[in-house]
């Protein structure tokens, strides 16, 4: 994922994760159709390919994800208002210049922050 949102910044990056029990498995890049520095929409055809993928690969979606290249390192307004999956959203932001990553649960009216364990 850091490569991918490095790569593609100035513009927001976004993608999907799937596993099982917690544990990712599968990272799927999924193009940002709106090629803004502050908004992303998935290509449909490409999410409905991600999904079909996890699926025939036994998985379940565990985490979207997308980038803000120039902050906030928090989800936005927007981000909590079209959230349509009760998954882990996760914002990459740059912190004194170097990507970090934070993971939120959106509960009707309530986000909290989750804990996410990284690995290479």
């Amino acid at each position: 994922m850091r490569r991918r949102v490095k790569r593609l910044a100035p513009l927001e990056a976004c993608g999907l994760l799937a596993g099982k029990n917690n544990h990712v498995e599968m990272n799927l890049a999924v193009r940002n159709i709106d090629q803004s520095p502050v908004r992303f929409h998935m290509d449909p055809k490409e999410q409905w390919r991600a999904f079909q993928r996890i699926e025939a690969a036994g998985l379940e979606l565990l985490a979207i994800y997308h980038s803000h290249p120039e902050g906030p390192e928090y989800l936005s307004e927007q981000d909590i208002a079209e959230a349509m999956y009760p998954v882990v959203q996760i914002i990459w932001a740059k912190r004194d210049g170097k990507w970090i990553a934070r993971g939120f649960w959106i509960d009707p009216g309530k986000v909290r922050e989750v804990t996410l364990e990284l690995g290479q």
